[in-house]
């Protein structure tokens, strides 16, 4: 199969697609590799090291497309890198339709089969392709909460960790998955006063095994978020639902009840967040405020540890790229489950139910 990996467009996003010990497996195996030039510079890897992994250089993304079948990207393409796909592409990236209108309808149009990292989806609930960014952004979203707590950042003045005799920052993290989890270990490392809200029982049990009682753990309704929400310095939302919209779990009333100069981190604001105040927002303009509330939304949050989150991100997305690239779609869906969950958009037909649901468009089934 001839793959492609263009250099990622979005607003300060520095991943890409694929190392190069991921292009020389692939190459390894057969197959042809076109590298956009500079697609690795974001993250230290030269036009060189892909050469010498085995692939070919091609000077513009159009470049790359028009030579590729099978397009691997970090994030959803873009208006310009839409126009260049075609009923003979398939795109392997984060997709995160549910949010995105307009991408879904664009991709829909393009006639492409598009397969999204985020709803690859093991037997167990477990999603792959997305834990290591979700491991990336958990953590991220603390060390960002405490910065913008600092008073030259706008924030209250507050340390996350306290010292003797001054009260602990209160931090509320919203959702124990993978991201939540990673959230709360850094904020405990850091010494601060950690409550966790989830709605499974049994993760808040497990939570509360994991981390010797030491934090408060609570069950997700409106009064126990609306408790936690308002008397926290940072509060970080961090509810998914695989493949679908965020439901908004904390509204603009507890928001406005937060002192000034509190934090709110979203991580769910690619998927249309769960704080309702929230829209995404870039590393180029991370914050804005709302009612005297800063509020971080970047919708490619591991962007900014672009090294860290391109080599974590390879490492699973390969074993799926193998796959596609060595069969038809319909036997990698067979051999795999896991991975037909991931398949969203078949030959512009939107496949993938739950995203159909949110955004009212026309649901067509898998074909076999």
């Amino acid at each position: 199969m001839k793959i492609g990996i263009p250099k990622e467009i979005k607003n300060n996003e520095n991943r890409v697609g694929l190392v190069p010990s991921g292009v020389r497996q692939l190459v390894h195996d057969g197959h042809d590799l076109y590298v956009e030039t500079g697609a690795g510079l974001g993250i230290g890897i030269s036009d060189d090291d892909y050469i010498q992994a085995g692939a070919k250089i091609l000077p513009t993304a159009k470049d790359v497309f028009s030579e590729s079948q099978m397009i691997i990207k970090v994030k959803e393409p873009q208006p310009v890198e839409i126009e260049m796909l075609g009923p003979q592409h398939i795109l392997y990236t984060y997709l995160h339709l549910a949010a995105d209108r307009e991408l879904t309808e664009g991709l829909m149009k393009s006639g492409s089969t598009c397969i999204a990292y985020e709803t690859i989806q093991n037997t167990d609930g477990s999603l792959p392709l997305l834990l290591p960014m979700s491991e990336v952004a958990g953590r991220m979203s603390t060390q960002v909460g405490a910065a913008y707590l600092q008073k030259e950042n706008g924030g209250k003045g507050v340390l996350l960790g306290g010292v003797p005799g001054v009260n602990r920052g209160k931090v509320t993290v919203i959702g124990c998955g993978v991201a939540g989890t990673n959230a709360i270990k850094m904020a405990m490392g850091l010494g601060a006063d950690v409550t966790a809200i989830d709605l499974n029982v049994k993760r808040l049990a497990e939570m509360d095994d994991l981390f010797d009682t030491r934090i408060t753990t609570l069950f997700s309704n409106v009064q126990n978020i609306e408790d936690a929400v308002t008397k926290s310095d940072l509060v970080i939302g961090a509810v998914l639902v695989p493949g679908a919209k965020a439901p908004k779990l904390v509204t603009r009333e507890m928001i406005s009840k937060m002192e000034p100069g509190s934090v709110v981190v979203d991580i769910a604001v690619d998927q249309g967040g769960c704080i309702e105040t929230c829209h995404p927002t870039t590393h180029e303009s991370p914050t804005f405020e709302v009612d005297g509330v800063t509020h971080y939304c970047v919708a490619n949050m591991p962007g900014a540890v672009a090294r860290t989150s391109t080599y974590a991100l390879t490492n699973v997305t390969l074993k799926y790229a193998r796959l596609i690239a060595s069969t038809d779609l319909k036997e990698a869906a067979q051999k795999d489950r896991a991975f037909e969950l991931g398949i969203n958009i078949y030959k512009g037909d939107l496949v993938y139910e739950q995203v159909a649901k949110d955004l009212d468009l026309p649901y067509t089934p898998l074909p076999w």
